[in-house]
């Protein structure tokens, strides 16, 4: 089984919604923040204007050329952050661009236009992703709604039921009752759900079940249950960039059971490892795409579809394996896979949506938000977490910029916070120890680009900040999914400056709920800051800023020390 996770992992306005803002009423122009709001202005797409005319087939070549030229000299996380949302795409005919290769006939009248050279209007092109999207929507199969529904009810082994239960996972969520009884029939499944709401539950189950009804490997799993008492007999390999490429082609070689790869790494062994590295993926049975949304998006030059590619091409054939598809955002690209061919004989896909557009959050998440200037906005970052309510929550800081992750690390660090980061410019065996440290509350903060915005589940933690609103609504769902997970309260607090209007107006229209202006008893943030932060914060950055200058590492009091000693 292989399962290609995002490389990304390892969120209804009324017109009258200014005046919850008082200073929204004062709007800018210009919808792009300041540098130390976001990199929006750094971005590849904020630079470059793509034109579109009937005959563009020669300026495409030419303007992908131009990205890639500039691609390779920007730095690693425009790629991260502007890469994948803000390049703006041109109005290409009507089809999508998916593994499947699979394109919608045009509408009629359509095949004669292009034919004829004529563009598509914006309108047109929208009716187009609608209609595909409403189509997939009527065939689509919600979640049995029943509160009695166990995992026996769905065929689950009892073995595996143990070991939910052990897990203390006892009854199974909607999107578990939706596809793990589908899933367990043989059946291709795309299943969309919100964050936290146990996706990886809904297909993990069914593989293992699946693995364990051939009786060599059920008999190793009874020795073993017998033994230990869990059930983890099944070899994996985990295949990240980041790590040691012999190595995990030695894992590879090997035959694991289940491969668990970004597309970017798995694509790379399978162009430069060989056969016997490789080999073993001929074979697979079970196909997952976790975080489905993200991995066959085509917009910018940060798409995985190329690598995608790659790896579909030593796969088995789809007639020949059982694909899973799974994403907390259903996109029209994911929904138009459902229309693949099948052979014949072989069931329909299965698709499952759960919460997907009704409650792009939980109930049980409260969302805020604090009104700043941006020239204080660490200041009130440092004030917020000093709170009596905030002063021992587990928090997570999320940022646009790999370089503001750096800087609020350090700052936080001389500010004495307990605070970690997670960003692309971290060696990925420190990103490993980083994140354990978090996970292990040795630091009750970290500070994160989106990178940690998918697939993290760490149950702990009480609240996430937006120091940086995001550009898409959508990321904004991932963002604020690490909290208030399966049930839990939590909450998402958002930093607003004066030339984030437009962006909040979208995230709370895509959310369906208004933000609350945050408050706490006997709390008022902006007195605190000119009383308290402002002289020993200015004073702090101006530290932060320098050891950032000349390459220092992040330390705590002890190797500040040692450091100005050795100054000395």
């Amino acid at each position: 089984m292989v399962k290609i996770k995002s490389s990304r992992q390892l969120v209804s306005m009324t017109k009258d919604s200014s005046s919850r803002h008082p200073a929204f009423e004062a709007r800018s122009s210009d919808s792009d923040t300041s540098d130390e709001e976001s990199d929006h202005l750094d971005a590849i797409s904020s630079r470059k204007k793509r034109k579109l005319s009937a005959d563009f087939s020669q300026d495409e070549e030419d303007d992908d050329q131009d990205d890639q030229d500039e691609s390779d000299d920007d730095d690693e996380d425009e790629d991260e952050v502007d890469g994948k949302k803000q390049q703006p795409a041109a109005k290409p005919t009507l089809t999508f661009n998916a593994p499947s290769r699979i394109k919608r006939q045009p509408a009629k009248g359509d095949s004669e236009r292009i034919a004829k050279g004529q563009p598509v209007t914006d309108a047109e092109m929208e009716d187009a992703v609608q209609s595909i999207a409403q189509a997939a929507g009527k065939k689509r199969i919600l979640a049995p709604t029943d509160q009695n529904t166990t995992f026996e009810s769905l065929g689950v082994e009892p073995w595996l039921v143990q070991s939910l239960a052990n897990l203390a996972v006892k009854r199974p969520t909607g999107i578990q009752k939706g596809c793990i009884a589908e899933i367990l029939k043989g059946r291709d499944c795309i299943g969309g759900s919100r964050t936290g709401s146990g996706k990886t539950i809904a297909f993990a189950v069914p593989i293992l079940q699946k693995y364990a009804q051939d009786p060599e490997l059920a008999l190793q799993i009874y020795e073993q249950f017998k033994a230990v008492s869990s059930p983890h007999v099944l070899k994996a390999a985990l295949i990240i960039g980041g790590s040691d490429m012999r190595s995990q082609a030695i894992a590879l070689a090997q035959r694991p059971s289940i491969v668990i790869a970004t597309p970017g790494r798995l694509a790379d062994h399978i162009r430069s490892s060989g056969e016997d590295t490789i080999c073993g993926l001929r074979r697979v049975k079970f196909l997952v795409l976790d975080e489905a949304d993200r991995l066959l998006s085509s917009k910018g030059p940060g798409s995985m579809l190329p690598h995608i590619d790659e790896c579909m091409a030593v796969l088995p054939p789809p007639e020949d394996r059982q694909t899973l598809l799974f994403t907390a955002t259903v996109t029209p690209e994911v929904r138009a896979l459902k229309e693949m061919p099948t052979r014949p004989g072989k069931e329909p896909v299965h698709v499952c949506e759960v919460d997907t557009q009704v409650l792009a959050i939980p109930d049980s998440l409260k969302q805020s938000y604090i009104q700043l200037t941006v020239t204080h906005r660490e200041h009130f970052l440092h004030e917020f977490l000093l709170t009596d309510a905030n002063a021992e929550r587990s928090i997570i800081i999320f940022v646009n910029r790999t370089s503001t992750a750096q800087f609020l690390h350090h700052l936080l660090r001389l500010l004495d916070h307990r605070v970690t980061s997670l960003h692309s410019k971290l060696r990925q065996q420190q990103r490993i120890d980083n994140l354990g440290r978090f996970r292990a509350s040795a630091a009750r903060i970290l500070v994160a680009t989106d990178v940690a915005s998918r697939g993290l589940d760490i149950p702990e933690v009480s609240v996430v900040v937006n120091y940086d609103l995001p550009r898409d609504p959508d990321d904004y769902i991932h963002r604020v999914g690490r909290t208030a997970r399966a049930g839990r309260k939590g909450e998402a607090v958002n930093f607003v400056g004066q030339r984030d209007v437009e962006l909040v107006l979208a995230i709370e229209k895509r959310v369906g709920r208004p933000m609350e202006k945050w408050e706490e008893e006997g709390v008022n943030l902006e007195t605190r800051v000119i009383r308290d932060s402002l002289k020993l914060v200015s004073e702090k950055k101006r530290e932060a800023l320098l050891n950032i200058e000349e390459n220092r590492e992040v330390g705590g009091r002890r190797k500040r020390q040692k450091l100005k000693l050795g100054a000395v």
